[in-house]
């Protein structure tokens, strides 16, 4: 149905372009670091070539000389009278160098090299040598003329920098004429040398650039003990207010962890239980932090007798991959209670170097606090994380991948749960619609008969997967409009089916582009277009299917959750989907005016009754309509701990609020936040647990009545049976 990313180079470079393009749009030209007065009045067929090399060149600069987006962009000369130097940038100081930047940009990542543009790149570097600075445009004279000042200072380093947007290698030629041309200017000294960059670096440093920086974490271990071997790792006593000056780090802190903080959970409202009332024994009752970190420096205060005293380090790219929950919870109680900040927290330390696998392996076996999931070690895959940098790069959305993380609001990404949903339906077989009909856990399940293999390798491109995303959403709103016009099995249906529904629309709709690059989003435009209709003639067409199995009418969620079955209806849908024109089939399960039916049971009552969620799962708000998304969204986006709570088995108040740490009833907690929002004209009440979002997607209210209509579903196909 869809393809995967393709792995030829050619492909390779022009997805690389394409990235790059995109990144240096947004640092560069977008935000108006470049000079470009001189381009005002070109057409937009030669203004935005010169743009984008410009970005390239300023780019480059960065790159050899760790110079600011600002810094780079002011070294760009190009233009008129640039005397073949695209870039002067000066580096002063205590270690001096002068890099000449010449840049070649292709949007097909075909970008010649061209022995004259060497020619070129040497003669504008004679001009400055020979300090006939005229000869330049007013930008290029100022930086030529520093650099001339820098270079009298003594032998001077000077390169030439040329980049070029393509992969391939340059010809023997273009190197040969920058070797030949350096010899003139090194008779008396090695000074001027050259530096080749193509595409796949500069690929690689805006890639970079979007990801987040390494964290440097400071922190005093008394007492402690220290192990040189096999990787160098210390074990003490941390204070908690050092602990807590950590959290200040945000997720980037928790970067290598399975998981973020998980907010308030009941496990964690007795870590902060501890701390405030008896942080004495926090040491007793906690099982502590683990750090690993790249590279370590450390100060000892006696150089005879340094376990006598405290042993200070600085953590190079550090990150939390055991305790998230402790340093957290630390956190909270140390700004809630001054009194906390003296308890003690064990703390271990380990040095990995560059050693992934290590780190890797040491993530896994020392996440036992918290219950974790098979879900959680997903975050470890490096599949992942390149999704994740893709997505950022190619389309500008965001990817959640561990568990906590706030789903990114729709129209900014996705998470890895509704990806990996929406790849199961769009994959061509039947089967893995229905084996996550029951439960999503199964999305995580590795080995040969896994699913998480087969959706996630080959990885899958971004365009694929956002515009499968984009469907799955368009089904599950469709089937949410249609929801009232249905009764019974009909019902029964929509709430149980809506992967496999997801999974004929996906056959449905021409997929063979769905994964090509569309940076204009016209192959999604055209297919949710078509979603709705193809959500109401499917609808029907698979009830009937699905009553003409057998001689006795099978159960709707069995079989929506049966591999075989599921199979089944989708030959049958697909050979003969006529029959949605019949309009004894169209209406056969259509609600009709019928007399009130008995209110039904309180939403949060079924849940716990039928044990649907777990304790301690995740929620994230959601509001209801435009008034209340406005009303809200500063004060939200102000922490967005306010958005999240977790699931306890309470019949009135099973809402625990990340925030405060304390149990709500879902309406009673939508009330209190419109409350602290301030919001003036909020309405008199509310329904809570239609605001409440689960991991799946679904609100609680959703979920009770998806649980309650199959209990009833259940129900009518017994009493079907006996007759």
């Amino acid at each position: 149905m869809g393809k995967t990313k393709a792995g030829s180079g050619h492909e390779d470079v022009v997805l690389q372009v394409r990235q790059i393009e995109k990144a240096l749009r947004t640092v560069y030209v977008d935000s108006g670091l470049l000079h470009v007065s001189d381009l005002e009045d070109k057409s937009p067929q030669e203004r935005e070539p010169r743009l984008i090399s410009r970005a390239l060149t300023a780019q480059a600069v960065r790159m050899v000389t760790g110079f600011s987006p600002k810094e780079a962009a002011d070294t760009v000369i190009d233009g008129i009278a640039d005397q073949g130097i695209d870039a002067i940038a000066v580096v002063d100081g205590d270690d001096p160098h002068i890099y000449l930047v010449q840049a070649k940009w292709s949007q097909f990542g075909k970008a010649k090299s061209e022995r004259e543009a060497v020619l070129e790149l040497l003669a504008g570097l004679r001009l400055i040598d020979d300090e006939d600075f005229a000869a330049f445009n007013p930008r290029g004279r100022q930086l030529a003329e520093y650099a001339k000042t820098v270079m009298m200072k003594g032998p001077v380093p000077v390169t030439q920098v040329v980049v070029l947007m393509r992969a391939d290698e340059v010809v023997e030629g273009f190197r040969h004429a920058l070797i030949n041309g350096e010899k003139e200017f090194n008779r008396y000294g090695a000074v001027l040398d050259h530096q080749i960059i193509l595409a796949p670096e500069v690929w690689a440093s805006v890639r970079n650039d979007l990801a987040p920086q390494p964290v440097e974490l400071e922190t005093v271990l008394f007492p402690w003990f220290g192990i040189s071997s096999p990787y160098e790792s210390y074990q003490g006593v941390v204070a908690a207010e050092h602990v807590a000056e950590w959290a200040e780090h945000g997720s980037h802190l928790f970067n290598l962890n399975i998981r973020n903080p998980l907010g308030r959970t009941s496990i964690n409202n007795e870590l902060i239980g501890t701390l405030t009332d008896e942080p004495a024994h926090f040491w007793y009752f906690n099982n502590g932090v683990t750090v690993l970190c790249e590279s370590v420096e450390k100060i000892h205060q006696s150089m005879r007798t340094p376990h006598t005293f405290p042993l200070t380090l600085k953590l190079h790219n550090a990150s939390v991959v055991n305790g998230a929950q402790t340093v957290r919870s630390v956190a909270e109680a140390v700004a809630a209670d001054e009194g906390a900040a003296t308890a003690q927290v064990p703390v271990r330390i380990i040095v990995t170097g560059k050693s992934a696998e290590f780190a890797k392996q040491t993530t896994q076996a020392t996440n036992r606090q918290n219950r974790v999931e098979a879900r959680d070690f997903i975050a470890l895959d490096p599949v992942q994380a390149s999704i994740l940098a893709e997505m950022r790069a190619e389309l500008g959305l965001e990817y959640s991948v561990r568990r906590s993380e706030l789903d990114p609001p729709e129209d900014t990404g996705c998470s890895v749960v509704e990806a990996a949903c929406a790849l199961a339906c769009a994959h061509p077989d039947s089967q893995y619609a229905a084996r996550m009909a029951t439960t999503l856990d199964v999305l995580w399940e590795r080995g040969s008969q896994g699913i998480y293999d087969v959706l996630f390798r080959p990885q899958p491109g971004a365009y694929l997967l956002w515009n499968a995303v984009q469907v799955l959403r368009a089904v599950r709103s469709a089937l949410h409009r249609l929801r009232p016009r249905y009764e019974g099995r009909g019902a029964a249906l929509i709430e149980h089916g809506a992967y496999l529904i997801t999974h004929l629309v996906f056959h449905r709709l021409d997929t063979e582009s769905i994964d090509e690059p569309d940076p204009k989003n016209e192959w999604a435009t055209t297919a949710l277009d078509r979603v709705p209709g193809l959500v109401d003639e499917l609808l029907p067409v698979v009830i009937t299917t699905i009553d003409g199995l057998s001689a006795v009418r099978p159960q709707i969620r069995a079989v929506c959750a049966d591999v075989d079955r599921c199979r089944d209806v989708v030959t049958q849908v697909l050979d003969g989907a006529a029959a949605a024109q019949d309009p004894a089939v169209r209406d056969k399960y259509r609600r009709v005016p019928a007399q009130r039916k008995p209110r039904r049971p309180n939403a949060v009552h079924v849940l716990i009754d039928q044990g649907v969620l777990e304790e301690g799962a995740p929620l994230t708000l959601t509001t209801g309509y435009p008034l209340e998304a406005e009303a809200l969204r500063d004060w939200l986006a102000e922490n967005q701990k306010r958005a999240m709570a977790t699931w306890v088995s309470h019949r009135t108040k099973p809402i625990l609020w990340g925030y405060d740490g304390r149990q709500y009833s879902p309406s009673g907690l939508v009330t209190r936040m419109w409350e602290l929002a301030g919001w003036e004209n909020r309405p008199v009440a509310n329904q809570g647990t239609a605001r409440w979002v689960t991991a799946t997607g679904e609100t609680l209210a959703d979920l009770a009545w998806r649980t309650l209509s199959g209990l009833e579903e259940a129900d009518e196909d017994e009493t079907t049976a006996r007759d």
